[in-house]
């Protein structure tokens, strides 16, 4: 399972998203993915000039996933001894 948030995404990224995910509110994305399809999933995203964007997805950690962030969100990824939080700045 894959979960991509993204802040002030332009409609043609939204409208590409949409072709492996599921958009359940505007700019948050749902799907399940394999991890060569959510590596260029998540390229194509940094490709794009946008303010944030964060994935979750399903790892082989402790917690059960990984975070992913890109741009200028408002939140940070905070990794201590393995197991990932939230900052907000």
């Amino acid at each position: 399972m894959v979960v991509i948030v993204l802040d002030l995404a332009p409609e043609k990224l939204r409208g590409m998203l949409t072709r492996w995910m599921m958009e359940t509110k505007p700019g948050v994305f749902v799907g399940k993915l394999n991890s060569m399809v959510r590596d260029k999933v998540w390229q194509m995203i940094q490709d794009f000039s946008i303010k944030g964007a964060l994935m979750i997805y399903a790892a082989p950690n402790e917690q059960g996933f990984q975070i992913a962030m890109h741009g200028e969100p408002q939140r940070s990824v905070v990794d201590l001894d393995g197991l990932q939080f939230i900052k907000i700045r």
